[in-house]
């Protein structure tokens, strides 16, 4: 009999495809974004609530997902994460956070955690969430939880940690922090990292590798329909100057190209291009035209290689614009990880031993990765930026700090 499992803000299904590979079955989706749902749809066959998830009840939940309360052994899901994210600190040097009414997510993951007395609970964010000093979205789920005990009688414990995937086999350094309790009190612990960078002592003494972009990418056969991953804007044409592994960074007077831009002047994805030969830089939700990880052949990635840096199965079917599948892709939880994680609860919470078996998402190490093609030389029409910028000054200083100062004078 497969293990049970309730997910909420399902997304895609990055959590679901991983806790799918461990031995879980997901009894009832839910989510508020139809293309996500259709989407869904059109790969699996578990039972999906679209809506808002203030619009369902837990019973109505239950009842979907075909259980009682206390019958499910894992509630799974990662609310909405803007209020807690680090771009929300980059552009307005903090984030409001829990007074976001986006945060209300947290509250509805515990109204449902509440009602439904899974045996145990997952809930995903990033690592904002969990910023020291800055802690208030951890604190509400900890006395959420406190609160849960005592109004139920049940013992939930949280145990919290901040997870970069590229160190459990997925080829994308992306950083989660993870929270996961159990019913009856067990105190989870977190299975030590697997893979470690190319160049580690660890590697090289024979422990596994991070996993990377060609490890992903190198069985997958030759891109069609490039058209739509045309890279487009002001600085298309620049793309292909800046070699393998570099950003706009290359093009300042501290890299190797041409000094078009100010040191650290730019967001750190902007014209930033994969490498083959290391973990793919975290996939953007939204970019913006300029916006990275971009391909070695200077376009954007495909769906399917998207998928492959996310470790989701093959096979997966979309029926919506590249901007939509980016949003999606951009937007889950590494399947691999997932299923490390998976594995783990399964067999310290729920009595599944045979569940700690090798992951199946984490892709094969390859062979040494094709030589990194040459860099084109910079366009006229760019060379009017030479040295036309400085370094950035430092925190709190540079032009948006300025321009918000004077805001609020």
């Amino acid at each position: 009999m497969k293990l049970r499992a309730i997910s909420l803000f399902t997304g895609v299904g990055g959590l679901d495809f991983g806790f799918e590979a461990s031995g879980f079955e997901t009894r009832v989706a839910l989510d508020f974004d139809p293309v996500a749902c259709a989407t869904v749809g059109l790969n699996r066959d578990w039972p999906v609530l679209e809506g808002p998830i203030t619009e369902f009840s837990s019973r109505t939940i239950l009842e979907t997902a075909g259980l009682n309360p206390g019958e499910a052994d894992i509630l799974i899901g990662g609310p909405p994460c803007q209020p807690f994210s680090k771009s929300g600190y980059w552009a307005r040097g903090d984030s409001r956070r829990l007074s976001d009414p986006r945060a209300d997510t947290l509250s509805e993951y515990l109204r449902v955690l509440r009602d439904t007395l899974p045996k145990s609970f997952l809930l995903e964010n990033v690592p904002g969430l969990a910023y020291q000093g800055k802690s208030e979205g951890i604190n509400a789920l900890v006395a959420g939880v406190e609160d849960i005990n005592r109004e139920r009688g049940t013992s939930y414990t949280l145990e919290s940690r901040s997870i970069n995937s590229a160190d459990y086999g997925v080829p994308q350094l992306r950083e989660r922090v993870f929270i996961i309790g159990s019913r009856d009190g067990k105190r989870f612990n977190f299975p030590a990292r697997t893979h470690f960078p190319v160049d580690s002592e660890e590697a090289l003494a024979g422990r596994e590798r991070h996993r990377t972009a060609w490890d992903a990418f190198a069985d997958l056969p030759p891109v069609e329909n490039r058209e739509c991953l045309q890279v487009k804007g002001k600085w298309a044409d620049l793309l292909p100057t800046i070699p393998e592994g570099q950003n706009y960074l290359w093009h300042t007077d501290r890299g190797g190209g041409v000094p078009l831009f100010g040191w650290r002047r730019r967001y750190w994805n902007f014209l930033l291009k994969l490498a083959k030969d290391r973990p793919s830089w975290t996939i953007q939700a939204q970019p913006g035209p300029a916006t990275g990880p971009f391909h070695w052949d200077n376009r954007r990635l495909s769906a399917q290689e998207l998928c492959r840096l996310q470790t989701f199965p093959d096979g997966l079917r979309f029926q919506c614009g590249h901007a939509d599948v980016q949003k999606l892709v951009g937007n889950a939880v590494p399947s691999a990880l997932a299923e490390v994680l998976a594995r783990e609860i399964a067999a310290q919470f729920l009595e599944a031993p045979y569940a700690l078996r090798p992951a199946t998402l984490i892709p094969v190490a390859q062979d040494a990765a094709p030589l990194a093609t040459n860099e084109h030389k910079v366009a006229n029409k760019y060379l009017h930026l030479v040295s036309s910028d400085s370094a950035h000054p430092g925190t709190g200083r540079g032009r948006g700090a300025a321009f918000r100062k004077s805001e609020a004078a």
